[in-house]
């Protein structure tokens, strides 16, 4: 009992003494709350307005939530008398040591920040980053998601993909394709090059504008290479590049036009 009195007469010694500040700790706490409620609250709506990311909204808004509670709580307990110096060196100390522990990790996540705020990807892309092609699945604030062509899923860190080359193959509406015919030396080159523009004049998938172009592009070894290139809507690109290859295999020969083997010439001298 003496203990408990003593006790007693501690906390209310020091209430006594420090009892102004502790009321205005307790309204700069309920005022602070309100603040930073309406902070979160404005964040979020100017988050909706740009269009940012759910994920990254969502976490941008508790990161800034839990920091300004944080820093809102150490103002008052330092209001009240409670030394917090060694304190705040303390977890300066180990976050610092966190920091060091996790830099990979780290170093994904702000990788995913960034993924989410420029958004150089969005999900359902078809991209080719960190030596793996696939389309986006899903993006996470750690990694990002694949599904390659042949069903595979792949999981990349987006430290990789932010500091990293990417090709995105879905971010314009229109894509280029590109041959390379090659016909035997001897043969018209102007009958190929007429077939090749008829080809490309009756696939209504090829687009008028940007025009489709076709020009002799190399006399090889043994071959007359012909340049082909159409612009074409990016769904279509592949429905296009092999729909033309079948078509040039099947109707070339019927216009006499003749795909070339590799071939060499050799001399033989006859020695006496």
């Amino acid at each position: 009992m003496e203990k408990l009195d003593q006790y007693k007469d501690l906390v209310l010694g020091y209430v006594v003494e420090n009892g102004l500040n502790i009321l205005i700790a307790i309204v700069v706490y309920l005022i602070g709350s309100q603040v930073i409620k309406a902070v979160v609250n404005g964040t979020r709506k100017v988050m909706d307005k740009r269009d940012f990311d759910p994920t990254l909204s969502s976490w941008l808004r508790t990161l800034i939530s839990i920091s300004l509670k944080a820093m809102l709580i150490i103002s008052v307990l330092g209001m009240v008398g409670i030394e917090m110096t060694s304190f705040i060196a303390v977890l300066g100390a180990a976050g610092l040591a966190v920091g060091l522990a996790l830099q990979g990790t780290l170093s994904n996540f702000a990788g995913g920040i960034m993924v989410l705020l420029f958004k150089p990807y969005k999900v359902g892309d078809f991209i080719d980053g960190a030596g793996y092609m696939g389309t986006v699945k899903e993006i996470q604030i750690f990694n990002t998601i694949l599904n390659t062509p042949d069903n595979k899923v792949i999981i990349i860190p987006n430290g990789n993909l932010a500091t990293g080359s990417l090709t995105n193959f879905s971010k314009e509406a229109t894509r280029r394709v590109d041959w390379t015919v090659g016909i035997a030396y001897g043969n018209d080159y102007s009958k190929a090059k007429e077939v090749i523009s008829k080809m490309l004049e009756e696939d209504a998938r090829v687009l008028k504008d940007p025009a489709y172009f076709v020009a002799l592009g190399a006399l090889a070894d043994s071959s007359v290479n012909i340049t082909v290139r159409a612009w074409v809507n990016a769904a279509d690109y592949w429905g296009v590049f092999f729909d033309f290859n079948e078509r040039v295999y099947k109707e070339f020969e019927g216009h006499g036009l003749d795909f070339p083997f590799p071939q060499m010439d050799v001399h033989v001298n006859q020695v006496k």
